[in-house]
C-alpha cells in the first residue's frame, strides 16, 4: 500500500481497523497525516473571514480523552470525543468534520468506571475503553453517557427505516466499504458485520451534498468538507447508488420539519410584519419570519439587505444553529428593535396590499424609521467595541441591535489571533452569535443609508412636577410647594427636563443607561397623588410626579422601555413597585448582574442566559442585612439569594422596599408570612408554644390573658411575625392562645370563607353520619390552598388538646364552644358555629384523610415528650431507662421518608441505623457506610453520630429546625483510608477563619494557620507566629460540616465548630478549606483524636 493510500485510508477507517494490519507503519505523527474526511467546519478565505456552516445534532458533552490503545499499539491514542443524543463520536481532533468511530447510543448496553481514571462504554459486540484527565472528568463523562442512555431504549440497533440502499462500494485509497443510504444521511462501516451491530466509521448529512458522474463506475458526492469518490462494481450499481444518493437529498430538502421546530417559538407563528399566521419564509440575516406575501415585499429590497429562505425548500440552509437562533430571538424580541415605534395606524395587517406592504417593510427595514437605536447609534468605534464585547455573551438581540445601528462586522478586533468578530465569537464558543455574523458579513445599505443619520425618535414627552435631586432617601413627605412643573422628553439615549415646552437648553439630563432604578409610590404619599423614583448611578435620587394616574404610569412604561434589556422584558408588563438592576449571587454562584422587579409580595429575577428567579417574600425562612457591605440576604428553602446595589441610596430603598413586602401585606390568611406548609408564621407558632408549654394547663384556651399583653403581642405578629421569639416567662400559655383566637375572630374572612359559610353551618342539620362526613370533605377540598392547610393544622392540634383532658379539662365541646364563634366569625350568635368545630374534632381521621397510625405515633410523642419533662423538674437525676416514639428521615437515592422509631435512653446511633435499615429491608452492600446525621436546615449543617453516641440525647435537645437523618456517609471511606496510612494522628495548615463575633457586622474569613493534635486545636494569625490566639480543647468541640449562606463562605468545603466559653455558653466559629479533600483530612484528624481512633465499627451488633 502506498504512503498517499496508507493517508487517505487512515482519514476515515476506526483506529483498530488500521492497526490490525498497519499497527507498525503508523507511527505517532500519523495524527498529522490524518487528510481527506478530516477538512475542517471553519473554512478561513484569504481575507480572514470564516465560511462557517455548523450542523448536527446539538452537543451534551466534548473534550479530549484518551483512547485504549488498538491491538498491538502500545501508546493511548488521543482523540477528540463528542456526544449528543443519538451517537457518541470520536475524532482525529477537534476541527475536523467527520468521526473516527460512531457508536448509535442505543447500542451501549452498559457504562462502567474503572480505575486509573478510565471508564468502559460497553455494546453488545465490543468494549471501548476511554481515560480522562481527572476523576471529575471520567465522573461527568459518565454521567452524561448514562443519562444520555436512560433517554432511550436498548433495541435493534441496525434497524434503519427509511433505507434507499445498502452494499459495498470502494472509497479510493480503500478497496471496500460498506455503504448505508438512509433518509437524509449517508452512512459508511467498515463491512457488513459492523453494520449489523450499529457502530459504524461516520455519517454524512445530505442537506449540504451533491451527486456528480465520473468516468466509468466513478461518481463523487460533494459536501462543503469533502469530496467523497466512489466506485461501484458495476454502470447499473452505479446508476441505482447515484439515483439513491439524489432521493436522499430531495428527502432532506423538502420536509415541514424547519417549520414546526421554528413555529415552537409561539410568537415565530404569526408574520413579524403583517401578523398573518404560520408564516413559511424567513429574512435568514434580519432574524424574522415572514409570510409569503411580505416574503416577496422583502426581495423587493435586494438580497444584500433581506436574504430570503423558504422553511420547507432551503433545508440545507437551516442548520441547527440556525433554527435556534431564530428560537433565541424569536420575532416577538426582535421587533422590539425593529418596530418599537411605529406609529398607530402604520401597522400592517395579513389584508394589506402589496403596495402597502412594500412601503411598510421599506420604511421598517430599510430606512429604519421604526426600529430602537442604540444609545451608542452614530459612534462607530464605541459601536465596534461593544458588538467584539458583547461577543463573549449569548445576547444575540444586542448583536443585531450593534449591527443594525451600524457596528462594522468586519471590524478590527484587536486581537491578532481573531482578527474579526466572526472569529472572536468562535473563540468565545457562542454558536448562534457566529450564525447571525455568519449570514450578516456581506450585509449592504441598511445601516448607512442617509434617513438612518436622523436623530434617534422621541419616544415621549409632557408636563411632569419634580423636586430638587437628593443623596438620601426620602423619608418626610413632600408637600405640592416643593414640587416644581418641568417639561420632560424622553428618547432612547436621555431623559431631559426643560423650564419649559419652549426652553431649548435642558435643565438637566438622565443618560438611559445610567438610570439603576425606578420605583412607583403608593398613591397620596407626596403632595402629588401620584409619583415615581429614578435612581441613577451618580448616586442621586430624583422625584416626579403628576395629578394623573394614567399620565404617570404612561412615563413609567416608557422610562423602563429606555434602560431595561429585552433579556428582561417580561418584568416590563408587570404591576411593579420597583424594577431595575442589582448584583446577585444566587448559592454559590460568583456575583452576577441581574434585573429585578418586586411585585407585591413576588421578587422576580431576570439573569443573563435566560435564568430567572421568582421568589414568594411571605415564604421566606430568613431575611437579614448586612450593613457593613450593604447585602439583603434572602434564604428560601434550599437557596440562598444575595442582592446589592451599586450606590447606597438605591440599595437602601430596595432594602427597605422588600422589607415591607416580606411582612403581612393585609389580614387576610393569604396575606400573611407563610410557612413552607402555606400555615401562617402566626398561627404555626403559637401552636408550637402551646403544645411545648401548655397541653397540660387547666383550661387552656378558656382561661383569658391579660388584654393588653395579647393586643401587644398580636401587633408584634402582625408587622413582622418572622421576627417574633415566644419566650414562656415573657409571654405565657393564656396570652398566646389568646392571640390565636383572636387573630381568627380579626380576620377580614374567615377561615371557612364567606362564600361557603352557610354551607359549613348547614351541614350539621345533616343526619345521616357517613353523608355529613363526606360534605365535609367537599367543603374542605374547596378551600383556598392557605385556608386548607390553616385549617387542617388547626384541628390537628385541638385533636391533640382534647386527649389530654385529664389535665387540662378541654374536650371536644368545650374546645368547641371557645374556638366556634373565632373562626366563624358569628360572635355566639349562631350555635352551629360550635357544632360545626365539634363535629371536626370529633371526626378529625376520616374528614381530613388522617393515616391513624401516624397521629397515634404523634399523641404518643406528645405523652413522652411531657412526662420526661416533667421528670426533670421534679427528679433532676439520671432518666430510667424508657422509650419514646421519635421521628427519622431516611435518604436513599437522592430521596428521603419519614419514619417513626421507638427510641430507648441506650440506643446508640449505630442501632438506630441498623433498625432502620432491617425495617426498610436494605441491604448494605461492601464499602458503604450508613450513618446517622443531625441536620440543622436552618444553620445549614450536618453533623455525623459516633455509632456509639446515645441518640435519644440528641432527639431531646433537637430545634424546630433540625432533625435527624440517617443516610449513607459519602466521606467515611475517605477519611478510614486516609487514617491507614497516617502514623502521626495530627494536621495542620492554612484555612479561612471567622469566629462568632463576625455575626455582629464586625469581621470576616480570614487566613489563619491551624494546628490539630492529641489535646487541642490551636489558632495562629500566621505560618510563622509563636504566639498561639486561641486554643480549644478537641474532646470538647462539635464539628459540624457546612456554614449558614449569609455568613458569605469563601469556599464550598465549610465546618462549624462549636465550642463552650468560659461562662458555660455555646459558642461558634467557622473555617473553610480550599478543597474537599482537605477538609475530608481535618474532620477524618478530629474524629480519630475525639474518639481515640475509635471512627467506625467492624460491623453492627445490635444488643438485645
Amino acid at each position: 500500500m502506498s504512503r498517499k493510500e496508507l493517508r487517505t485510508r487512515c482519514s476515515i477507517e476506526s483506529d483498530d481497523s488500521i492497526n490490525q494490519d498497519h499497527h507498525r507503519r503508523i507511527s505517532t505523527s500519523s495524527q498529522s497525516d490524518s487528510i481527506s474526511l478530516y477538512s475542517t467546519t471553519s473554512v478561513t478565505s484569504e481575507d480572514g473571514v470564516i465560511d462557517w456552516a455548523p450542523q448536527g445534532a446539538p452537543v451534551i458533552k466534548e473534550g479530549w480523552l484518551d483512547k485504549t490503545p488498538p491491538k498491538g499499539a502500545l501508546r493511548y491514542q488521543k482523540r477528540w470525543v463528542t456526544l449528543d443524543v443519538e451517537y457518541l463520536k470520536y475524532f482525529q481532533n477537534e476541527k475536523v468534520r467527520y468521526s473516527k468511530k460512531i457508536i448509535p447510543v442505543t447500542s451501549i448496553t452498559n457504562i462502567v468506571s474503572t480505575g486509573d481514571q478510565k471508564f468502559e462504554v460497553v455494546t453488545r459486540n465490543r468494549t471501548f475503553v476511554f481515560r480522562a484527565a481527572s476523576h471529575l472528568e471520567r465522573n461527568e463523562w459518565v454521567s452524561a453517557l448514562q443519562e444520555t442512555r436512560g433517554h432511550h431504549s436498548t433495541g435493534d440497533t441496525t434497524s434503519h427505516p427509511s433505507i434507499h440502499m445498502q452494499g459495498y462500494l470502494e472509497l479510493r485509497g480503500i478497496p471496500k466499504l460498506y455503504v448505508v443510504v438512509d433518509g437524509s444521511k449517508v452512512f459508511l462501516y467498515s463491512n457488513e458485520e459492523e453494520f449489523k451491530t450499529g457502530v459504524g466509521i461516520t455519517s454524512i448529512e445530505m442537506n449540504l451534498g451533491n451527486v456528480k458522474d465520473m468516468d466509468r463506475r466513478a461518481f463523487d458526492l460533494i459536501t462543503p468538507y469533502r469530496t467523497f469518490h466512489f466506485v461501484a462494481e458495476t454502470d447499473q450499481l452505479k446508476e441505482r447508488w447515484m439515483a439513491a444518493m439524489r432521493s436522499c437529498i430531495t428527502d432532506s430538502l423538502s420536509s415541514n420539519d424547519v417549520a414546526m421546530r421554528i413555529w415552537s417559538e409561539e410568537s415565530n407563528k404569526s408574520c413579524a410584519d403583517c401578523g398573518a399566521d404560520e408564516p413559511k419564509w424567513a429574512a435568514i440575516n434580519l432574524c424574522v419570519v415572514l409570510c409569503q406575501l411580505c416574503a416577496a415585499a422583502h426581495r423587493g429590497l435586494g438580497s444584500s439587505i433581506s436574504k430570503i429562505r423558504s422553511l420547507n425548500m432551503d433545508k440545507r440552509v437551516w442548520t441547527d444553529e440556525l433554527i435556534q437562533l431564530f428560537l433565541s430571538v424569536g420575532n416577538k424580541r426582535a421587533n422590539l428593535f425593529w418596530a418599537l415605534n411605529v406609529p398607530p395606524g402604520a401597522s400592517l395587517s395579513p389584508s394589506s396590499s402589496n403596495e402597502e406592504r412594500q412601503q411598510f417593510v421599506s420604511a421598517k427595514y430599510l430606512e429604519g424609521r421604526y426600529r430602537c437605536y442604540h444609545h451608542l447609534f452614530g459612534h462607530q468605534e464605541a459601536l465596534n467595541d461593544a458588538l467584539c464585547a458583547n461577543l463573549k455573551t449569548d445576547d444575540v438581540l444586542e448583536t443585531l441591535s450593534l449591527v443594525f445601528c451600524g457596528a462594522d462586522v468586519n471590524c478590527e478586533t484587536g486581537f491578532a489571533e481573531f482578527p474579526r468578530p466572526i472569529s472572536l465569537a468562535c473563540h468565545y464558543n457562542q454558536p448562534l452569535q457566529v450564525v447571525f455574523l455568519y449570514h450578516n458579513q456581506n450585509t449592504e445599505g441598511i445601516c448607512n443609508r442617509a434617513p438612518l443619520l436622523t436623530l434617534p425618535t422621541l419616544k415621549h414627552s409632557g408636563y411632569l412636577v419634580k423636586t430638587a435631586s437628593m443623596e438620601r432617601p426620602i423619608t418626610m413627605q413632600k408637600a405640592r410647594e416643593d414640587f416644581t412643573q418641568r417639561w420632560c422628553s424622553l428618547d432612547e439615549e436621555k431623559f431631559s427636563y426643560y423650564e419649559n415646552d419652549r426652553s431649548s437648553k435642558p435643565k438637566g439630563e438622565l443618560k438611559a443607561k445610567d438610570i439603576t432604578c425606578l420605583a412607583v409610590n403608593p398613591p397620596g404619599k407626596h403632595g402629588y397623588p401620584h409619583t415615581f423614583e429614578m435612581y441613577v448611578t451618580s448616586g442621586r435620587l430624583y422625584l416626579f410626579g403628576a395629578d394623573d394616574r394614567q399620565k404617570v404610569r404612561e412615563w413609567n412604561e416608557s422610562i423602563v422601555k429606555a434602560f431595561i434589556p429585552s433579556s428582561a422584558e417580561d418584568l416590563m408588563g408587570m404591576d411593579f413597585e420597583r424594577i431595575g438592576r442589582l448584583r446577585y449571587r444566587l448559592n454559590l454562584q460568583s456575583p452576577r448582574l441581574g434585573w429585578f422587579a418586586l411585585v407585591g409580595s413576588m421578587l422576580h429575577g431576570r439573569f443573563q442566559g435566560g435564568n430567572r428567579v421568582d421568589i414568594d417574600l411571605h415564604r421566606l425562612q430568613d431575611l437579614s442585612t448586612h450593613q457593613e457591605n450593604l447585602v439583603l440576604v434572602l434564604v428560601e428553602r434550599g437557596r440562598t439569594l444575595h442582592i446589592e446595589s451599586e450606590q447606597k441610596i438605591d440599595f437602601l430603598g430596595w432594602s427597605a422596599a422588600i422589607r415591607q413586602s416580606a411582612q403581612n401585606t393585609g389580614n387576610t390568611l393569604s396575606q400573611q408570612q407563610l410557612t413552607c406548609l402555606d400555615v401562617p408564621v402566626i398561627v404555626d407558632r403559637c401552636i408550637k408554644f402551646i403544645t411545648q408549654y401548655g397541653l397540660m394547663s387547666e383550661g387552656l384556651y378558656r382561661k383569658n390573658g391579660v388584654n393588653s399583653k395579647i393586643s401587644a403581642l398580636l401587633e408584634e405578629f402582625r408587622r413582622d411575625a418572622r421576627e417574633v421569639r415566644l419566650q414562656e416567662e415573657e409571654h405565657g400559655v393564656d396570652n398566646v392562645s389568646g392571640v390565636l383566637k383572636r387573630f381568627f375572630r380579626e380576620m377580614e374572612d374567615c377561615v371557612f370563607t364567606s362564600e361557603a359559610l352557610l354551607h359549613w353551618l348547614s351541614t350539621t342539620a345533616v343526619r345521616d353520619e357517613s353523608q355529613k362526613i363526606s360534605q365535609y370533605q367537599t367543603l374542605f377540598r374547596s378551600l383556598p390552598p392557605v385556608n386548607k392547610a390553616t385549617l387542617e393544622a388547626l384541628i390537628n392540634h385541638l385533636y391533640c388538646v382534647q386527649h389530654f383532658e385529664d389535665m387540662n379539662q378541654m374536650n371536644q365541646h368545650n374546645l368547641a364552644v371557645v374556638f366556634g364563634p373565632s373562626l366563624f366569625q358569628t360572635d355566639g350568635r349562631d350555635c352551629r358555629a360550635s357544632i360545626v368545630i365539634e363535629e371536626l374534632i370529633g371526626h378529625y381521621v376520616a374528614i381530613f384523610d388522617v393515616k391513624e397510625e401516624q397521629l397515634h405515633t404523634q399523641l404518643d410523642l406528645l405523652r413522652r415528650f411531657r412526662e420526661m419533662q416533667d421528670s426533670c423538674v421534679l427528679e433532676p437525676k439520671p432518666l430510667p431507662p424508657s422509650h419514646i416514639i421519635c421521628t427519622v428521615i431516611l435518604e436513599e437515592n437522592r430521596k428521603q421518608a419519614e419514619y417513626h422509631i421507638q427510641i430507648s435512653d441506650a440506643m446508640t446511633a449505630a442501632e438506630l441505623v441498623r433498625e432502620l435499615l432491617d425495617l426498610c429491608k436494605i441491604s448494605v452492600r461492601e464499602n458503604e457506610y450508613w450513618s446517622c446525621f443531625e441536620v440543622n436546615e436552618k444553620e445549614e449543617t450536618e453533623r455525623s453520630l459516633h455509632y456509639q453516641e446515645r441518640v435519644l440525647s440528641v432527639f431531646l435537645c433537637l430545634g424546630m429546625d433540625s432533625n435527624v437523618l440517617v443516610k449513607k456517609h459519602p466521606s467515611m471511606k475517605a477519611m478510614l483510608d486516609y487514617l491507614v496510612n497516617e502514623e502521626n494522628i495530627s494536621k495542620c495548615g492554612v484555612m479561612k477563619f471567622r469566629d462568632d463575633r463576625s455575626l455582629l457586622g464586625r469581621g470576616n474569613f480570614h487566613d489563619r494557620f491551624m494546628v490539630l493534635n492529641g489535646t487541642s486545636l490551636r489558632l495562629f494569625k500566621e505560618v510563622q507566629s509563636n504566639r498561639v490566639e486561641k486554643e480549644w480543647p478537641v474532646k470538647s468541640l462539635q464539628v459540624y460540616q457546612g456554614i449558614k449562606s449569609r455568613l458569605r463562605p469563601p469556599t464550598s468545603w465549610r465546618m462549624t465548630v462549636v465550642y463552650e466559653d468560659d461562662k458555660h455558653e455555646n459558642q461558634q466559629c467557622y473555617m473553610c478549606c480550599e478543597t474537599q479533600i482537605d477538609m475530608i483530612q481535618w474532620l477524618a484528624t478530629f474524629l480519630c483524636i475525639k474518639h481515640e481512633g475509635n471512627l467506625w465499627p467492624l460491623e453492627f451488633e445490635k444488643d438485645e
